[in-house]
């Protein structure tokens, strides 16, 4: 296979030897429209070193890459970043084919892989700010737990200034370009986006300490490799200035309203408070829940300040469409959003209530709710069209603050 898939220069020093997973649609609940990748690196040093391997059905691919530039045999060292099976998958196969002299991982990422392969991996701890000799060149290791898995840590190759950052910066996008500089800054952003909303915006404050510690330790950061998507060589800068962003949180003008429906009554109400949102000086996103999955809202939701619910009430309990999307987004804590309930319901209406119960039990500052039994009139419609003024000056104000 090595005739046909080859290794990528990244630096003098450097090779891309992972993988382009082209079909994969799901990650864990998140809708990957565009594929992924799983990067792993190949360091040609003194100790020639492996960064990373990929998810166990790729490894002929990585093999075959890693043949293109060396003898798979020659590697003396892996370094394992992340534990995740996407990373790890095939570790213990490589480790048989290459037989190097040392695995290493972090302090908590030995008993996490031992966990997932049960099999006594041989593998070396190392501390937080260890370097490991690679001959003329030094790689130096850095704990970022919960970055977001208790045993992430990146590295550091200090001759290249090149971060090699496991999940951190990625973004799951299948391209046969490698690199920020190849592919539209719209689409770098817009993916990098849902994966930090999906992945990573639960541990927020733990990317913030993580790039506040990144930015005191002096380091300059020429290249960033992250596990997923095209590594950063043109502008790393850019992708830790919208992570900058991002783990703020910060109140915005752009409302989100997130709803489902059955008879069309809850839809007819959502785009109503949609033209209040907008009449307030609100940016409107309406994601009706037929057309839209859970890792848009989310998504959207990153950089929103308002967030909407609707739902119709079936069985006596919110609609399914709507409880899969709130319980999804309760486990990533949005932060520093104001909000609404409501919907069109026939004899019992509870799911306007557990909606409101449920967005203030998230922390959003509720405005109010809307309710309407069967198909709303012109006073309902009313009262959507004020609930979204309602919000969207309760927005501007937290704007103003």
């Amino acid at each position: 296979m090595k005739q046909f898939f080859k290794a990528i220069k990244v630096t003098d020093n450097v090779y891309w030897v992972g993988a382009i997973d082209w079909s994969v649609r799901d990650f864990h609940g998140y809708a990957t429209s565009r594929g992924t990748t799983y990067n792993a690196f190949l360091i040609m040093a003194d100790k020639i070193t492996l960064i990373d391997t990929v998810k166990k059905p790729f490894k002929d691919e990585l093999l075959a890459r890693i043949a293109s530039v060396i003898d798979p045999s020659k590697i003396d060292y892996i370094v394992s970043l992340h534990s995740e099976m996407d990373h790890s998958g095939c570790l213990p196969d490589v480790i048989d084919v290459v037989k190097p002299e040392k695995v290493f991982t972090s302090k908590m990422g030995v008993p996490t892989l031992n966990a997932h392969f049960h099999n006594g991996l041989e593998l070396t701890p190392v501390k937080n700010g260890e370097a490991i000799d690679l001959g003329n060149l030094t790689l130096r290791c850095l704990d970022t737990k919960m970055l977001h898995w208790p045993e992430s840590m990146v590295a550091y190759l200090e001759e290249d200034k090149m971060l090699f950052s496991q999940d951190a910066f990625g973004m799951h996008l299948a391209t046969m370009e490698r690199f920020d500089d190849e592919i539209a800054v719209d689409i770098m952003h817009d993916e990098a986006a849902k994966y930090f909303a999906n992945i990573l915006m639960l541990y927020a404050p733990k990317v913030k300490a993580t790039l506040k510690s990144l930015g005191e330790s002096g380091l300059q950061f020429d290249i960033i490799a992250p596990d997923h998507g095209p590594v950063w060589r043109d502008n790393p800068g850019r992708i830790m200035d919208w992570y900058n962003k991002w783990t703020a949180q910060d109140y915005t003008r752009k409302a989100v309203v997130m709803y489902d429906t059955m008879w069309q009554s809850t839809d007819l109400m959502a785009r109503v408070l949609a033209e209040g949102l907008r009449e307030g000086g609100a940016c409107v996103k309406l994601l009706p829940l037929g057309a839209a999955h859970r890792s848009d809202v989310a998504t959207e939701v990153l950089e929103a300040g308002a967030l909407i619910v609707g739902s119709p009430t079936l069985n006596n309990n919110i609609f399914p469409t709507v409880a899969d999307a709130l319980t999804y987004l309760k486990g990533l804590r949005p932060k520093n959003l104001v909000g609404a309930s409501f919907g069109s319901y026939g004899w019992s209406g509870e799911s306007i209530k557990q909606m409101f119960g449920f967005l203030e039990g998230m922390g959003i500052e509720m405005v109010g709710d809307n309710r309407v039994k069967y198909v709303p009139d012109e006073d309902t419609l009313k009262g959507c069209y004020e609930l979204g003024l309602a919000v969207a000056q309760k927005l501007m104000e937290k704007l103003e603050t």
